[in-house]
């Protein structure tokens, strides 16, 4: 076990880390990939990938994702009434890295549909949740979204996941 030692910060202080260190012993937990979307005002399709995606509440039923505060899409985001969390399979690496990248048009030769309130959902994804959003809090450098899923559908699929900085896939479990 590798444990480095620094020392507490003063109450009410943050610690100095090495930002990219920190990076790299957050990318020690696995993930999952999603590609969230959404309609700007304009009603431009936006979408982008992230890992930082959980579940939060049965009942009512609410999930989390956040966003960097620096991010171009923030503002669509925080404007939009409803949002969808696409959940990708384990051969939708190239869509994840489309959607992480800048691009005037991420959606380019992407299959979708549209959701509720004309949300884009994205075909082959192996969950879909689309909701309504419910709160945004602040978090450090990023906004949490919380949504109230309204709508979710799920296919029998492998997962795409993402640890120690790149894409994994599950490995096939051991017959006895």
């Amino acid at each position: 076990m590798n444990m480095d030692k620094h020392s507490p910060a003063p109450l009410g202080q943050s610690p100095a880390f090495d930002p990219r260190e920190l990076r790299k012993a957050f990318g020690q937990f696995a993930t999952g990939v999603t590609v969230v979307t959404t309609l700007a005002p304009t009603g431009q399709m936006i979408g982008l990938t992230v890992n930082s995606f959980a579940s939060l509440s049965i009942d009512p039923p609410l999930v989390l994702w956040s966003l960097a505060k620096h991010s171009p899409n923030l503002q669509a985001f925080r404007e939009a009434s409803h949002f969808c969390v696409n959940v990708l399979a384990e051969d939708q690496h190239s869509l994840a890295l489309q959607f992480s990248r800048p691009a005037n048009d991420k959606f380019a030769g992407v299959a979708h549909e549209p959701g509720m309130a004309g949300i884009p959902l994205l075909s082959r994804s192996i969950a879909r949740f689309e909701c309504s959003r419910s709160a945004v809090h602040e978090g450090g450098d990023h906004l949490i979204f919380i949504g109230q899923v309204q709508r979710y559908q799920t296919f029998e699929q492998p997962p795409l996941l993402f640890h120690g900085g790149s894409f994994q896939q599950l490995a096939a479990a051991a017959t006895a």
